[in-house]
C-alpha cells in the first residue's frame, strides 16, 4: 500500500507540527512489507505506477473536497467551530473544509471527546472514527542539572518557575492566557512558543520564544509545574510532555484532558484560576508517569486505518450534523478506540 501523506505541517512549530513529524517517522518504522509513505500533498502528481492508494491529511487545512484515492484526516480538536462566535474568520472555506472532512473515508481524532464533536458539529459517521490517542515525543525526558541549569541561563529563569506551552502568535479566548499573565500568583510565570507582539504586552510574564526540543525539555524538567487553562483541548500534549519530563501539571478539567491524564494530574474547574494556581503551586514531586502509549502504537494503528480506508466498497455520504437533525432521529455506529486503556 502507498500512502500519501501531507508533509506541509511538518514545519510548523506547535501541535500539528508535533503531530505530522512524530506519526510521519513512526510510519516509516512501522510500514510493513509493501507499504510506502509518499511525502506530499498531491497525491495524483506521480505515474499511475507509483499513485497513492490512500492520501492522508494530518490537519483539517489539507483536506482535499475532490480527492483521486480514499483520504484519511486527523482532526486535532474542534474547539474553534464550536466558539464560532469568538473568531473572526469565516466565509466560504471553512464551509468548504467541514465538506471536505465529510466526504473523508476514515477520519483520526485524538480523544473520544474529539470523536463525539466531529459527530455532533461536522456529522461524520462514527463508523468512519478511529481514536488514536498521541504520545510524548522521545526528546522529552527528565534532563539533567546541568541541561536544566543551561535552560535558566539562557532563557534568564528563575530558579522555581510555572511554565505553560503553547502559541502565542494570536489572542485564543478558549486559551485565556491573558487571565493566566494578569493573576494573582506566588511563583514567576513563563509562557514558552513563538510570539506576535502583542504577547510582550502580557504583564509579569517571561517569554521565551520558540526553543528546540531539548530546550523545551529542560524547561519543563525545571519547572515547578505545567499549567494548561484551556478549555478546547483536544487531548493535551503539552500535559503529557510535562509528565515524560516528571513536572506535574495542572490543568482546568475537560472532557479530553480528563479521558487521557485520568488522575496524573490536578485538575480544577474551568475558569477558576486561582485554584489552578494554587493546586500547580502545591504540586509535588515525582509527578505520575504519563501514559504508556507511544508514537510507535500511534503508526500501527494508522496504517489499519489506512487499510480500513482502502477496502471500503461503499461510497461516502455526507451526513447532516446531529445538531441540525429533527428532534427525535438517532444515529446509530460507534468510534473504535486503538488505544490502551
Amino acid at each position: 500500500m502507498r500512502v500519501a501523506f501531507d508533509t506541509r505541517p511538518v514545519s510548523n512549530p506547535h501541535g500539528v507540527g508535533r503531530y505530522s513529524r512524530c506519526l510521519l517517522a513512526s510510519l516509516h518504522d512501522t510500514a510493513g512489507e509493501g507499504d510506502a509513505i509518499l511525502e506530499t500533498h498531491r497525491p495524483s502528481s506521480f505515474a499511475r505506477s507509483r499513485a497513492a492508494d490512500v492520501f492522508h491529511s494530518p490537519w483539517m487545512s489539507g483536506a482535499m473536497l475532490h480527492s483521486p484515492c480514499p483520504m484519511v484526516v486527523t482532526i486535532h480538536g474542534l474547539a474553534a467551530l464550536k466558539r464560532a462566535s469568538e473568531h473572526l474568520r469565516g466565509g466560504l472555506r471553512p464551509r468548504l473544509r467541514q465538506l471536505a472532512l465529510q466526504r473523508a473515508a476514515g477520519v483520526i481524532v485524538p480523544t473520544n471527546a474529539v470523536a463525539q464533536d466531529a459527530v455532533e458539529e461536522l456529522g461524520i459517521e462514527r463508523e468512519r472514527i478511529t481514536v488514536i490517542a498521541e504520545a510524548a515525543d522521545t526528546a522529552m525526558f527528565p534532563r539533567s542539572v546541568a541541561e536544566v541549569e543551561n535552560a535558566r541561563s539562557l532563557f534568564g529563569l528563575p530558579e522555581e518557575y510555572l511554565v505553560w506551552v503553547g502559541g502565542l502568535q494570536h489572542p485564543d479566548p478558549s486559551r485565556h492566557v491573558a487571565e493566566l499573565a494578569s493573576a494573582a500568583r506566588e511563583l514567576p510565570l513563563v509562557l514558552v512558543g513563538s510570539t506576535r507582539p502583542w504577547a510582550h504586552e502580557l504583564p509579569n510574564v517571561i517569554l521565551t520564544g520558540r526553543v528546540s526540543d531539548e530546550h523545551l525539555a529542560a524547561i519543563y524538567s525545571g519547572a515547578h509545574a505545567l499549567v494548561l487553562p484551556s478549555e478546547g483541548e483536544g487531548f493535551g500534549l503539552p500535559a503529557v510532555e510535562a509528565l515524560a519530563c516528571g513536572t506535574p501539571v495542572a490543568a482546568f478539567d475537560s472532557p479530553a484532558l480528563r479521558e487521557v491524564l485520568h488522575d496524573r494530574a490536578m485538575l480544577v474547574e474551568p475558569g477558576d484560576m486561582g485554584g489552578l494556581f494554587q493546586a500547580a503551586q502545591s504540586a509535588q514531586r515525582p509527578a505520575p508517569a504519563p501514559p504508556a502509549w507511544t508514537w510507535e502504537d500511534a503508526g500501527r494503528a494508522s496504517w489499519k486505518v489506512y487499510e480500513r480506508a482502502l477496502s471500503a466498497s461503499q461510497p461516502v455520504h455526507a451526513s447532516v450534523p446531529a445538531k441540525l437533525r429533527r428532534p427525535g432521529a438517532r444515529r446509530s455506529g460507534r468510534v473504535e478506540r486503538l488505544e490502551p486503556q
